[in-house]
């Protein structure tokens, strides 16, 4: 593949200064994040796509740029723009891990590369352009590189430090090479806002101050910068200038610990492919274990003879031993499908992929042993392996307004959803103040809030009780006819206090009252009323 560059010629800095500074070669994918959603999720790459992170729009495709969807809108208003919109979690684990290939084709090319972010990687050029016979030569072997694996939209720039030459690459145009020659570093850069190499908070005050691009903010004294805007102006001063003093510090590529099992002929029973598997795993924990690093996260991979693919990240509540390990893939393959496996065709290959490691040095047993956490571990471990994974949970406190909504139960060894463990910390209106009730129902039961007079106590329209409670029965339903004998006396009560959620969606709007009571026997109840009836949230023992 040919690529004709875009070179960018500007005399200035002598010979000694040039040869100082640090040759860069930056390789860029744009929309990176977006790209391998994208190819996860097997979506077309015309269409329209938005990575979501906390509500907000993190990163959309071409297609969804084109209709409006751009950086830090609402969900509702990207979607308002564009009707078609597909909305995906934005995922950084996943990011990185589908970069790993790309930094691997990488180094099959030349040496020495460095990860900057997931989807950008800065490559030292001195050495590969004697390899190639120039740097354009080296960054049209990249490029060819990378459209091989299927990234033809790949950008290269050159130029002095790694802040130009990724510059350069975001805006390589049409050629995808664009190449700055040395010493032309801050002629190339003159014309660029000074908002992309500085923090807002330092950019607002620059532009309030006329300097506007970094050809001007280059342009003012070195002492001056340094004494008005400390280290950090002193050092962007420095890169505006063309005198990028960072080197690229190129990756130890991480040890392939992958464990990949095939079978062949493929298998369509779940005990075997456990039994298949058990050798490997052994030997995968195994050379974990000689490399000092015990597992606390893997993923597991099932493919299928038709291609499909089913895959999974484990956590574990200390580390993963090969029964374990063993352990998840039957629990993966138990997902439901025409051979349990969740897939619709026999199993061809299983692969073991460690996620998360730590040193063994940080999971010693202490001087004494670790006493009955160890026994309680153990315990919870093999309960769960003759339950199955959602056999043994723990609780976890989340975000809601009613009790039941807080209580999240996650898989021992599983860690709580992070959007549901956050929400916690929001403000929620309506929410019940602290001190929390000891028993709350996970299953509202119905009760009976009567008056003085027999009637059944609701709410009017303007939030208020149509009569002060007086008779209570924690078993009793609205309309039974029962002797006073079962109905306690309510000597005390507060409330209602009115819960609204989602007013505007007239379809899963919701409003419910809430009260508490006290009844003779010296039980406190906290009741709610929903569609008419009181029910029991929970009790305060």
């Amino acid at each position: 593949m040919g690529a004709a560059a875009v070179s960018v010629r500007a005399g200035g800095a002598a010979s000694g200064t040039t040869a100082a500074l640090g040759r860069t070669i930056v390789v860029w994918l744009p929309d990176w994040p977006v790209t391998a959603a994208m190819r996860a999720g097997g979506i077309a790459p015309d269409a329209p796509v938005a990575l979501i992170e906390h509500g907000l729009v993190y990163a959309s495709s071409a297609a969804a740029r084109s209709d409006g969807v751009m950086r830090g809108l609402k969900v509702r208003e990207a979607q308002a723009r564009c009707t078609g919109l597909t909305v995906l979690p934005y995922d950084p684990l996943h990011d990185a891990r589908s970069f790993e290939p790309v930094l691997a084709r990488l180094e099959q090319a030349t040496p020495g590369v460095q990860l900057i972010r997931p989807g950008t990687a800065a490559i030292r050029a001195r050495g590969p352009a004697r390899y190639y016979g120039g740097e354009e030569r080296t960054g049209a072997a990249l490029l060819t590189a990378l459209a091989e694996a299927g990234l033809a939209d790949a950008r290269v720039g050159v130029a002095d430090g790694p802040f130009a030459a990724e510059q350069a690459a975001r805006h390589s145009g049409q050629e995808r090479l664009r190449l700055v020659d040395a010493g032309g570093t801050a002629a190339f850069l003159a014309d660029f806002p000074v908002g992309i190499l500085v923090d807002d908070r330092l950019a607002v005050l620059l532009r309030r101050l006329g300097v506007h691009r970094l050809g001007d903010f280059a342009a003012l004294p070195a002492v001056d910068v340094q004494r008005r805007f400390g280290a950090i102006g002193a050092h962007a001063h420095s890169i505006a200038g063309g005198y990028d003093g960072r080197v690229v510090v190129a990756r130890t590529p991480p040890r392939d610990f992958d464990a990949v099992i095939e079978f062949e002929p493929p298998l369509d029973r779940i005990d075997q492919v456990t039994f298949g598997v058990r050798a490997a795993v052994d030997t995968f924990i195994d050379t974990l274990t000689q490399a000092k690093l015990v597992c606390t996260g893997v993923r597991i991979e099932v493919r299928a003879e038709s291609g499909e693919l089913s895959e999974r990240s484990w956590l574990h509540p200390r580390w993963f031993s090969a029964s374990d390990v063993v352990d998840r893939v039957r629990w993966q393959l138990q997902g439901g499908g025409s051979v349990d496996s969740g897939l619709n065709s026999a199993i061809a290959s299983v692969r073991v992929r460690p996620e998360r490691v730590d040193g063994t040095g940080n999971h010693e047993e202490g001087l004494w042993g670790s006493g009955p956490d160890e026994r309680v571990h153990h315990g919870l471990t093999r309960v769960q392996s003759m339950l199955g994974h959602e056999g043994v949970v723990t609780a976890v406190i989340g975000g809601g307004r009613l009790l039941a909504e807080r209580q999240i139960l996650v898989p021992w060894g599983d860690r709580a959803p992070d959007e549901r463990v956050r929400s916690a910390e929001r403000p929620w209106p309506g929410s019940l103040p602290e001190l929390a009730p000891s028993t709350v129902f996970r299953e509202l039961h119905p009760v009976s809030v009567l008056t003085e007079a027999g009637e059944p106590v609701a709410v009017d329209e303007r939030g208020m009780l149509t009569g002060a409670p007086h008779s209570f029965s924690a078993t009793a339903r609205p309309g039974d006819r029962r002797s006073p004998g079962e109905l306690n006396r309510v000597v005390a009560w507060a409330g209602p206090w009115p819960v609204v959620e989602r007013w505007w969606d007239a379809a899963a709007s919701r409003r419910v009252h809430r009260m508490q009571l006290v009844d003779d026997v010296g039980d406190a109840w906290l009741v709610m009323l929903d569609g008419g009836s009181w029910q029991a949230e929970a009790r305060y023992d």
